[in-house]
């Protein structure tokens, strides 16, 4: 029995080939997306599940939400101090550590200075905690402070081999110079993890923080500038641990004073514990070592993949119907022969899943073929195996299943209902069959629904990158670099003369120091009172030398910026601190910058009435006591973050501590003045790594991965559409067939060619119409939500809808006009001969 279905299904499908090339191919299309979408997914989610014994591995995240304002964000990192308190609290937790140090680190090595945003510090065992895969040594390595660890990478680059375990490494962190004993290489992490690690360094930390002046660091509630991770005991119950953080947070973070009043900073943080395999897709992104990502964009996609799937399994589904008069007669002379409807289903059935197995095939040849270029474009390892743990063989077969039911149980249930004595009597055709074409209509518009709607996103994703692009961050982003590192004790009494220095290079039109650049990723903030006020107010605070302000090319809407000759825009002070100079500027009071945001945050109507008021900085029980800050000058906003992110409203005030970038505007070659710099920062400080980073490059590796969504979308709005254009060719096709007698009527009867064509066309032209109604206000809903996510967007016009319909309409007329064109005019003749 099962033999003779199979016999009959090959028969079928090799009797109408073109029938069998649409399902084949369309099903192979929508099945190679759903397997290339599917290993995306399973990537993504297999993030950090490679570390032995992840399922008791946590970071430790913080939470914070301004008393005073909207300001939310949750962070990936915590403060220094909070793992000392969790071990003492806790006795569920094994063992802990602490990687960062919130310094930047410098290697080295042979006369020169090498620095990565992937070395830390580290206070213990990190091993304990993160088992890292060894290439050399073992998982003792950091127990004794004075040792490091590094990658293979790593070592490859500053020794040229990995053998080196014993060897000596020299770093400096805050200024300290010192010599490592290398105890370990680990091999380099694989890309799917949140850690991003080639240096790790097992400090002793209060000895290094004291002799850097950075002891504060250690004992700060306040500052975060690391990453804490714990390893639970076997056994524990995660949940209740994080239902007691409010409890620990009361009982370790201590009150501070304001006027006598009590605060407490743990009022605006909350703390949890979050494991490492859900850091990636995390809520919190915020301070996190490698780009993370989020579960509504995985989703998103995963549901884009099936509906073309789906589209897919409706191509089989309308080809199915259209052709059911096809296999009317055979369906009613098996039911005489005594076939049963149940057998009839089965028959159909198998049909339906031998054309899924044959598409399936085609599918993985086109999975192989495309996986490199997808892996590459999406920077992922991303690997087709058919067995093993992460075998896809099972999810194969389970797709098979499925896509052969969803697409052919309707075709099964509706071929064999037909009822013979209808079917076989003398006059009856068997063009004639019955059936409606609500079903195919409405399959059709479905399709072409969610064709637009994918042109639409596409559409609206690419005009959002180019907005983003051509918007006013509201500085001079041409012909800017900015260089990190101008705040190590290198530089210390030498950093305006690098200044000048730099400004004295040919191409270099200005230079100055900041505590923010483009793109940067530290964040101050601080709480001022607006004289007259009671209410506290929170507000970022960077620094910002005179130079600054024309080097970004930033305007002054009213007032002035700082200035060399007033001493009283100056708050630098001798670092370490002298506890004289420390009260008496804060006796003498200061003159501060703000921004247009930073005027609304203060509550002044205007940036004129925001001209000479002062400000109440600190607390009269800190050390110094508090200040009185006056408002000299309002510049407008700048962007420096990315676009998703709302513009801080800053306080800029004249601090040459707290500048951590050179920026410089040049004009000419980028990479001379970048070599012309280089040269002058290595003959002042050989130590000290140099990095230069130019606006422009840093702004569009900003806009990559907006970009790369938006290809993505396109990626998939031409696979449906290609989809949908196979399903609309073959139903045209077959549709035409039943037609041809009634074509060469109207021929007879004197239609001409064009008459015929805007006939077929309108037939299949009208479905698009009304998908047009269905798709629009779905993706006018969706993008809305999209675009809420940034602090600046493109309007939601009419324009991405319109094009998008037409763009549909313009395609479906194009797939089905040629084959129209055709049918139209073939001779009469031929076509009432038909029967």
């Amino acid at each position: 029995m099962w033999r003779n279905y199979l016999t009959v299904g090959l028969r079928a499908l090799s009797k109408n080939k073109v029938y069998a090339v649409v399902n084949i191919l369309g099903l192979a299309i929508g099945l190679a997306a759903c397997l290339l979408i599917l290993l995306y997914v399973r990537y993504e989610r297999s993030y950090d599940e490679w570390l032995p014994g992840n399922d008791r591995i946590y970071q430790f995240q913080s939470t914070y939400q301004s008393k005073t304002t909207s300001d939310h964000f949750e962070n990936q990192g915590a403060p220094y101090v909070t793992k000392a308190a969790l071990l003492k609290d806790f006795p569920q937790i094994e063992h802990a550590t602490y990687f960062g140090g919130g310094v930047r680190v410098t290697l080295l090595k042979d006369g020169r200075a090498y620095t990565t945003d992937d070395a830390g510090l580290t206070d213990s065992p990190f091993f304990d905690v993160l088992p890292l895969p060894m290439a050399r040594g073992d998982h003792q390595a950091l127990v004794q402070p004075g040792t490091v660890a590094l990658s293979e990478s790593q070592a490859t680059k500053l020794f040229g081999t990995t053998d080196i375990i014993g060897r000596t490494l020299t770093a400096m962190a805050m200024g300290v110079k010192a010599d490592y004993r290398i105890t370990a290489v680990f091999k380099d992490l694989p890309k799917n993890s949140h850690l991003a690690i080639d240096t790790l360094i097992r400090a002793d930390f209060p000895s290094l923080y004291a002799q850097g002046h950075n002891a504060e660091f250690l004992t700060q509630w306040g500052w975060t500038g690391g990453w804490v991770y714990v390893k639970l005991r076997p056994g524990v119950d995660v949940a209740a641990l994080n239902t007691q953080m409010t409890a620990w947070e009361k009982r370790n973070i201590p009150d501070t004073y304001d006027e006598g009043k009590p605060q407490n900073i743990g009022d605006e943080r909350d703390y949890a514990l979050v494991n490492v395999r859900d850091v990636h897709l995390g809520k919190a992104q915020r301070a996190a070592m490698t780009t993370g990502n989020d579960s509504a964009t995985i989703a998103t996609f995963a549901i884009v993949a099936l509906l073309i799937l789906a589209m897919a399994c409706m191509n089989f589904t309308n080809l199915a119907t259209a052709r059911a008069s096809q296999r009317a007669r055979e369906v009613a002379l098996r039911k005489v022969l005594g076939a049963t409807r149940r057998q009839l289903v089965t028959q159909f059935l198998g049909e339906s899943m031998l054309l899924a197995a044959l598409s399936m095939l085609a599918a993985l040849a086109f999975t192989e073929v495309a996986l490199p270029w997808f892996a590459q474009f999406l920077d992922a390892d991303l690997e087709l195996h058919y067995l093993g743990r992460d075998g896809m063989l099972v999810p194969v077969l389970a797709l098979i299943v499925l896509v052969g039911a969803a697409g052919g149980i309707y075709p099964a249930l509706y071929l064999s209902r037909f009822e013979p004595a209808r079917v076989l009597k003398a006059n009856k055709s068997a063009s004639e069959a019955e059936g409606s074409g609500r079903l195919r209509s409405g399959l059709v518009i479905l399709q072409f629904a969610v064709s637009i709607g994918l042109m639409i996103c596409t559409a609206v994703v690419y005009g959002q990158t180019l907005y983003a692009r051509n918007l006013d961050p509201g500085y001079d982003r041409e012909g800017l670099v900015q260089v990190s590192g101008i705040s190590s004790e290198a530089f210390e009494g030498r950093q305006e003369a690098l200044i000048r220095s730099v400004k004295a290079l040919p191409g270099v039109e200005n230079a100055g120091r900041t505590g923010i650049a483009v793109n940067t990723d530290n964040t101050s903030s601080t709480t001022v009172r607006v004289t007259g006020r009671s209410d506290p107010v929170d507000i970022g605070i960077y620094s910002a030398d005179p130079g600054y302000f024309p080097t970004m090319g930033i305007r002054t809407l009213v007032g002035r910026t700082f200035d060399r000759n007033r001493p009283a825009d100056d708050m630098t002070t001798p670092f370490p601190e002298v506890p004289a100079a420390e009260k008496a500027l804060a006796a003498r009071g200061a003159n501060v910058v703000i921004n247009e945001a930073g005027v609304k945050r203060l509550g002044f109507a205007s940036p004129q009435a925001a001209l000479g008021k002062t400000l109440r900085y600190g607390t009269k029980d800190e050390y110094g006591g508090s200040m009185l800050l006056t408002i000299i000058g309002v510049v407008a906003d700048s962007r420096f973050r990315p676009i998703n992110t709302p513009i801080e409203p800053i306080l800029f005030y004249w601090n040459d501590n707290s500048a951590h970038w050179l920026v410089a505007r040049f004009k000419g070659d980028p990479a001379k003045v970048s070599a012309d710099i280089e040269r002058i920062w290595r003959s002042m400080a050989p130590d000290v790594a140099f990095g230069a980073r130019f606006a422009d490059q840093i702004l569009e590796r900003g806009y990559r991965r907006m970009e790369a969504r938006g290809q993505m979308f396109a990626l998939f709005a031409l696979l449906a559409i290609i989809v949908g254009c196979l399903g609309l060719f073959g139903l045209a096709a077959f549709t035409a067939e039943r037609r041809t007698k009634e074509i060469g009527i109207r021929k007879v009867l004197g239609a001409r060619t064009g008459n015929i064509v805007r006939l077929l066309i309108w037939q299949f032209a009208r479905p698009v119409v009304v998908a047009n109604v269905i798709a629009w206000p779905i993706a006018w809903w969706v993008m809305r939500d999209w675009l809420n996510q940034f602090d600046a967007r493109m309007a939601l016009g009419p324009l991405p809808f319109v094009a998008a319909g037409l763009l549909a309409l313009a395609i479906a007329v194009v797939t089905i006009g040629g084959h129209a064109f055709r049918v139209a005019r073939t001779n009469p003749v031929h076509a009432l001969r038909y029967e």
